[in-house]
């Protein structure tokens, strides 16, 4: 529904052949909530609309509605930078829900499928896991990059799942015990992997690893798993403890790999390129 303008202006994305203005703020995408409204309700006065809904929502209980809503200085109509209600894509999706119109309902039956589509994944979590080889073929992933990926995803919540059962409660710790499997594993940290590929910070990185590196990676943390449980490890500092020395298990792999093949396992390869030798094989 949404694709970027022949131009790449950054600043605006076509919805329906209709102009809605972008920001980036705080790593991710701002919308013009106004344009929104426009093309959803062919308002005379999309602005007063708007001001309606937004004291609707208030009194229906949308309490952190002020928060998620920034004013940023977007090109009006008068060529002028204007302060204009902006919102992420979370927040444009809760309101265009709240809006009678027959242009939104597109979108609701489309909330109303994924709802179901997670409930079901709840009930059977192997459909969430075919819902995602879905998603990566149709990206124009291979087959073995698609396998490698969703063979690291159990695995993954499988070491999550013993993090928080022995201790593990904040996002940080998460994210200190993944990157010490990095330090082990790549000799570098995560932040060092997105550089390397030149990835910003919302991009996932291992979205953006070559084969080699999943399968090094769920290497890593199925190693890690396996000496938790047997150390049965409490707390953050002997969780990291059994991170890094997975992570060095998996080292010795990857060393033995480079010494074979003569090159470094970790490349600036990324998304981009595995995408796109799929499509250069198949023509």
């Amino acid at each position: 529904m949404e694709k970027k303008l022949e131009n790449e202006n950054k600043e605006l994305v076509l919805f329906e052949n209709r102009k809605i203005r972008r920001q980036q703020y705080n790593n991710e995408w701002y919308y013009s909530i106004v344009d929104v409204i426009e093309i959803l309700t062919n308002s005379e006065r999309p602005r007063k609309y708007w001001d309606d809904l937004k004291r609707k929502l208030e009194n229906e209980g949308f309490f952190e509605l002020s928060e998620k809503i920034g004013r940023l200085k977007m090109v009006a109509r008068d060529g002028k930078n204007r302060l204009t209600d902006c919102a992420n894509r979370e927040t444009i999706f809760r309101i265009i829900q709240s809006v009678p119109s027959p242009n939104a309902e597109p979108f609701k039956l489309w909330f109303a499928k994924l709802a179901e589509e997670r409930i079901q994944e709840v009930i059977d979590p192997a459909l969430a896991i075919e819902r995602a080889r879905k998603t990566y073929l149709d990206k124009g992933y291979s087959e073995e990059w698609t396998n490698a990926r969703i063979k690291g995803i159990p695995i993954r919540t499988e070491l999550t799942d013993e993090w928080i059962k022995r201790g593990v409660a904040t996002p940080k710790e998460f994210a200190i015990l993944t990157d010490e499997i990095s330090l082990g594993t790549f000799g570098i940290t995560t932040n060092q992997h997105k550089n390397i590929k030149n990835l910003d910070k919302k991009q996932n990185l291992r979205d953006n690893m070559s084969p080699l590196e999943l399968a090094l990676t769920t290497l890593a943390e199925v190693t890690t798993t396996e000496l938790h449980r047997t150390n049965d490890s409490q707390g953050l500092k002997e969780l990291k403890t059994d991170a890094h020395d997975g992570g060095e298990i998996a080292a010795i792999t990857r060393k033995n790999i480079e010494q074979k093949i003569g090159k470094k396992v970790v490349t600036n390869e990324n998304a981009l390129d595995f995408t796109s030798r799929k499509e250069i094989e198949t023509k």
